[in-house]
């Protein structure tokens, strides 16, 4: 995307100068806005030319049948995949009774700019119709950040060169026709015409309609308001049917006479209330919209993102990609978090169907993290989800014969949908992933509520869980036995180092909160015994090594397996499951993404800095990256250990996931775990920030080819703020109390007013590793 000439480099905004349908598809995903409950792709606001339709609530699924050619105890039944609900973008325009339509006529300019401080979609273009008239259209598209349920549309069109007749439909459209399904699993299953009508209903500017889907039996409400402005002889209807509801405006305008729709749509849904319910949600949120007006509501999202950019912006000087791509992600991962409330940010936000909609352990390990230190409300909401869901994961655990909860591996409401066990069920981590965010969003804000109120429940289930899952030898070591971590390409392995290093942070951040509020703790019925064997476990936990390479191991035995014949391996062939068989992956060294050195991140205090060093330098060559989840963690580490170059690399690799469409599948929207990944490249990265300690500590280096880099993080009650340029970095506290942070393991007290400056140590001089033949990530130069 941003690598075609349409696409320009600005700093703050993402302008395309013409309309490409060859990357329409690609163009709906990066212009979506959304605010974490109402998703709109960044279709055409006409409708049409379009490629995927998306019009998406947090939350609203479809159910269907999973089919197995064999059947199996424990395997989930259904399958929940995101459906496109009530699609309110739509303004049709007709000039001369000649539809608006780009693929005719003469396009004589477009331009479509999101704008990454308003949080606007604006658009412009020129239009000849095939007999001749000229007119320009602007539009500017918002999702509202503060009116959860409100997005809004301000379109006009002015004829430029002659007398014009002109229509404009405004539309409320469900049940859209959807592209064909295509053979790749990562794309969602579309489910055509699942919404059965409830009502509908026409009246004044306003339009309204009702309902629920066939299966999951959710009842859904959209309706719309419009503000008209145009010339006094302008006429207005509307119309309802079943799957549409439409208000009719209709002009004749003369050169530099404007026709202007300010297009209210508030939305709303429940698996519970009552049709009634349900339509006076939705018009009592259209009231309040119209009584902001639309200008209100403008000047809201600003201020709204006036605040989150404050504390939440990075500057990266040297490399002006990179700024574009960074606050690009942190627009994005905002929009998919900002006002999810209690619901899970999937994989895909509200961009697309890709995944189905689902949420992974992507949310916890990479969305997260982010989200704690720039919007930590977020991450507060994301975890009381997973609280809600307590039920699910429960019931599921006793299913599989365990005790605590086993969190899914994909969801959309709790439930688990992973027809594939071996990378599904037995991927456990997603608790520890669960877990440690819990206990980094406690470190991060303090707030002790909700430790007392949702962490120590996350805590107790998920040590439950592991400590069942596992077992003593008779030696006293504890071993966690067929599991799959991170790299999916190596399932249902033995004592994997990640599930039990994070499973060991799991049971003693247990045991810590259990003892800290003993009240909750025993009201979950846990007693000193429990929580002692909790920690005897975490005390015990086997770690693989093999002492004559002095490396870790993935899993138990991992290094004695064949390699991957990467030499024998076309670029072609890549991503490997969609080309071979799994049963061949799961035997060979071959890594689909970061696992081992993903744990050297996550939990790096348990391993030496040589340590670190020898095992990246023996996984670069097994990993493929067949995952968007596996460039920032790479980046993380290589800078960690001296490879700058190769960071930095991976850095553009995260960051351009989805503005260079490098996996092919932006077409089904964002990835927002790479998006958030950026971040983590460049804060954990080059910042060289850890947060598994009692203090936040940092050891930041920089590429040669960045000259700056500045971020800020909000950490407790204060505001901190982290410059480095060259050889020196420098802390200060911008807003709040006096803080402790460490610099290369020196402890300095930031206080108000007082920054402190630091010398950056140069990294050692390493040999560069290799990847495997034709995985080399591009360099930047």
């Amino acid at each position: 995307m941003i690598t075609h000439h349409a696409y320009a480099v600005e700093p703050w905004c993402l302008r395309e100068t013409e309309l490409n349908l060859d990357v329409l598809a690609q163009s709906e995903s990066v212009f979506a806005v959304s605010n974490g409950h109402v998703g709109w792709r960044g279709n055409l606001d006409e409708g049409e030319p379009h490629a995927l339709p998306g019009s998406y609530l947090n939350g609203v699924h479809e159910q269907h049948p999973l089919p197995y050619a064999e059947g199996g105890y424990g395997f989930p039944e259904s399958g929940q995949t995101v459906i496109n609900v009530t699609n309110g973008k739509v303004i049709r325009l007709l000039v001369d009774d000649e539809p608006f339509d780009l693929r005719y006529g003469r396009l004589r300019s477009h331009e479509r700019v999101l704008d990454l401080r308003t949080g606007l979609l604006h658009r412009v273009c020129e239009w000849t119709s095939p007999v001749g008239k000229t007119v320009r259209v602007r539009s500017t598209r918002l999702v509202s950040f503060t009116q959860r349920a409100i997005a809004a549309v301000a379109y006009e069109v002015e004829p430029l060169d002659d007398r014009t007749d002109v229509v404009l439909q405004s539309e409320l459209v469900a049940n859209e026709q959807l592209p064909e399904l295509t053979g790749d699993p990562r794309v969602g299953a579309a489910l055509e015409s699942c919404l059965l009508p409830e009502e509908n209903t026409a009246f004044d500017l306003r339009l309204r309609l009702v309902h629920r889907t066939a299966v999951s039996n959710q009842r859904i409400a959209a309706a719309a308001d419009h503000v008209v402005r145009g010339p006094g002889s302008t006429q207005i209807s509307g119309e309802s049917t079943d799957d549409v509801g439409r208000l009719t405006v209709t002009a004749v305008l003369e050169p530099g006479e404007k026709l202007r729709i300010e297009k209210f749509v508030a939305y709303g849904w429940s698996e519970y209330r009552s049709l009634p319910a349900v339509r006076d949600q939705v018009e009592a949120a259209l009231s309040g919209a119209r009584n902001t007006g639309w200008q209100g509501l403008v000047d809201q999202q600003r201020e709204f993102l006036d605040g989150f950019w404050s504390h939440a912006d990075i500057e990266v000087e040297g490399d002006a990609e990179i700024q574009q791509a960074v606050r690009f992600a942190l627009f994005h991962v905002l929009q998919a978090g900002a006002r999810a409330e209690q619901r899970a940010i999937p994989a895909k936000g509200l961009t697309g169907s890709g995944y189905d909609g689902h949420a992974f352990w992507d949310t916890e390990a990479f969305v997260l993290p982010l989200l704690t230190y720039a919007s930590p409300n977020c991450v507060a909401e994301a975890l009381h989800w997973r609280q809600n869901t307590l039920p699910a994961a429960r019931e599921r655990a006793r299913q599989l014969g365990l005790r605590g909860a086993a969190f899914p591996w994909r969801t959309i409401d709790g439930a688990e949908c992973s027809g594939y066990w071996p990378a599904g069920t037995a991927a456990f981590h997603i608790n520890a992933d669960i877990a440690t965010a819990a206990v980094r969003y406690v470190r991060a804000t303090g707030d002790t509520d909700f430790e007392r109120r949702t962490g120590v429940e996350l805590l107790v289930e998920t040590a439950r869980l592991w400590h069942s899952l596992g077992h003593h030898d008779s030696g006293g070591r504890f071993h966690i036995d067929g599991v799959t971590g991170p790299d999916e390409y190596s399932a249902v392995a033995n004592d994997n180092t990640y599930t039990n290093l994070m499973a060991r942070v799991n049971l003693r951040a247990a045991a810590d909160a259990a003892e800290r509020h003993a009240e909750q703790a025993a009201a979950l019925g846990v007693d000193e015994a429990e929580a002692a064997g909790w920690r005897d476990a975490a005390k015990a936990m086997f770690v693989p090594y093999v002492r004559e390479l002095g490396l870790h191991e993935q899993s138990a035995g991992y290094t004695a397996l064949d390699v991957w014949d990467f030499k024998g391996t076309p670029p072609e062939l890549y991503p490997l499951m969609l080309h071979f068989p799994y049963f061949d992956l799961y035997r060979k060294q071959v890594v689909k993404q970061a696992d081992l050195v993903l744990a050297m991140f996550l939990c790096g205090d348990a391993f030496e800095a040589d340590e670190k060093a020898r095992d990246f330098a023996y996984y670069e060559p097994l990993t493929v990256r067949d995952s968007s989840l596996s460039a920032c963690v790479q980046c993380v580490m290589a800078a960690e250990v001296g490879h700058l170059r190769l960071a930095y690399d991976y850095l553009g690799e995260a960051a351009l996931m989805d503005l260079a469409d490098l996996e092919k599948n932006t077409r089904d929207g964002l990835h927002i775990a790479s998006l958030a990944g950026t971040w983590i490249g460049l804060v954990a990265g080059f910042g060289g920030m850890r947060d598994y300690g009692e203090v936040l500590y940092f050891a930041p280096r920089l590429p040669e080819s960045l000259d700056r880099l500045a971020f800020s993080l909000r950490y407790r009650r204060s505001r901190l703020r982290v410059d480095i340029t060259g050889s020196r970095v420098t802390y200060a506290l911008t807003a709040g109390e006096p803080i402790r942070i460490s610099h290369a393991g020196e402890v300095i007290t930031l206080s108000a007013d007082a920054p402190q400056t630091r010398p950056i140590e140069p990294p050692p001089v390493m040999p560069r590793p290799d990847q495997p033949p034709g995985r080399r990530p591009t360099p930047r130069g």
